[in-house]
């Protein structure tokens, strides 16, 4: 099912919404410059779960360090639960992700704010990798991509809006056919992939590449849990056409 439009948000181009776009497409082809040197960008600013593993069990360590003014580099692999939902493996990735946060993110920020928006972005995308860490604590693949964030995106819109409706492309072999869906049908079935991947390949998939399942699981249950939390009773427009 691909989404094309929400019935929900005022405005489709919200200011925070519109600049995570910018800048996840801006890294993007960042990424194509690098040439042959973007296997060493992923690999430094990608979140590897055994690393962050390694960084939260010697968390106290790190602190002093800090404080001691020495060294930053017991935290960086803590950095890459932000840094890693920016970056994107090939165009369609980045693609289908950038429509997913276009189609249901501005009527989420419109119903929390652009600050509180953003702050529950990156959170999203922290809870995700966390997720996934506590999943594959041991895992040496680097996961990045900003499904993890837009997940909790997704959580939040779930609740936010239960009246929406998803205008949905649905290939059927060669056709295509166009339905609008309740939102609370589409991001059910939507998360009831996520989870049912998720459990079928238990941890093997965030350990030896592939889908971040669990990043998804978790960064929309973070959002279900956080959303309501967050947003400020607006009144209801719709948008015309």
């Amino acid at each position: 099912m691909i989404p094309l439009r929400d019935n929900a948000a005022p405005r489709r181009l919200t200011p925070i919404n519109t600049a995570l776009i910018a800048a996840n497409i801006a890294v993007f082809v960042y990424e194509l410059s690098l040439g042959a040197r973007v296997t060493a960008f992923v690999g430094r600013f990608a979140m590897v779960p055994a690393a962050v593993t390694r960084a939260l069990s010697t968390n106290a360590l790190a602190l002093h360090e800090l404080a001691a003014h020495r060294s930053l580099g017991a935290l960086a692999p803590l950095l890459t639960t932000v840094t890693s939902m920016f970056i994107h493996g090939g165009l369609w990735h980045v693609a289908g992700n950038m429509l997913y946060l276009f189609i249901f993110g501005a009527a989420v920020e419109y119903r929390m704010g652009a600050a509180r928006y953003l702050i529950f972005y990156l959170a999203a995308g922290i809870a995700a990798a966390l997720a996934t860490v506590w999943i594959a604590p041991e895992s040496s693949v680097p996961v990045i991509g900003a499904s993890g964030a837009i997940a909790g995106v997704l959580g939040a819109y779930f609740i936010l809006y239960p009246r929406g409706r998803i205008l949905t492309i649905i290939p059927i072999f060669i056709f295509v056919q166009f339905v609008e869906i309740p939102a609370v049908i589409y991001l059910l079935v939507w998360f009831a992939v996520q989870l049912y991947a998720g459990l079928e390949e238990g941890g093997r998939a965030a350990a030896m590449g592939g889908v971040a399942w669990w990043a998804h699981v978790g960064g929309f249950m973070f959002g279900v849990a956080l959303g309501p939390m967050l947003a400020v009773n607006r009144p209801r427009r719709r948008r015309s056409g």
